[in-house]
């Protein structure tokens, strides 16, 4: 019965070689398919790298923007010119133990917005 099955022919081709054709056929196809997605999404993963390695650069940027804009000597300037503001002056600075003292006083209209806490 086996050998049968290995020398059946059809139109002078045995069946086993019609078999290993087709297989050879569906497996060559297979590997084109599997090489033509793995290009696809090895692009896809230089993009996005491409893509997170602008953000990074970004990212780098805006702290340096951020390092610059928060710089106390610009600060100060901004503060005393468009504001009027000026550093907290030593009798306008209280302790921790002069707190009840400075709430049982009648504060004038600067001292509500100047008074600043010291905390040793």
């Amino acid at each position: 019965m086996m050998s049968t099955v290995l020398n059946h022919r059809i139109r002078g081709f045995r069946t086993l070689n019609i078999v290993f054709a087709a297989t050879l056929l569906i497996l060559a196809v297979g590997v084109n398919l599997a090489k033509t997605i793995a290009g696809r999404e090895r692009n896809e993963i230089a993009r996005v790298e491409a893509d997170i390695g602008k953000e990074n650069q970004r990212i780098r940027m805006l702290e340096a923007e951020v390092a610059h804009l928060e710089q106390p000597e610009r600060l100060e300037r901004l503060a005393r010119g468009y504001l009027a503001m000026a550093p907290v002056a030593a009798r306008q600075e209280a302790s921790i133990d002069t707190l009840s003292d400075v709430a049982t006083r009648q504060p004038g209209p600067q001292a509500v917005s100047t008074v600043s806490v010291m905390i040793p």
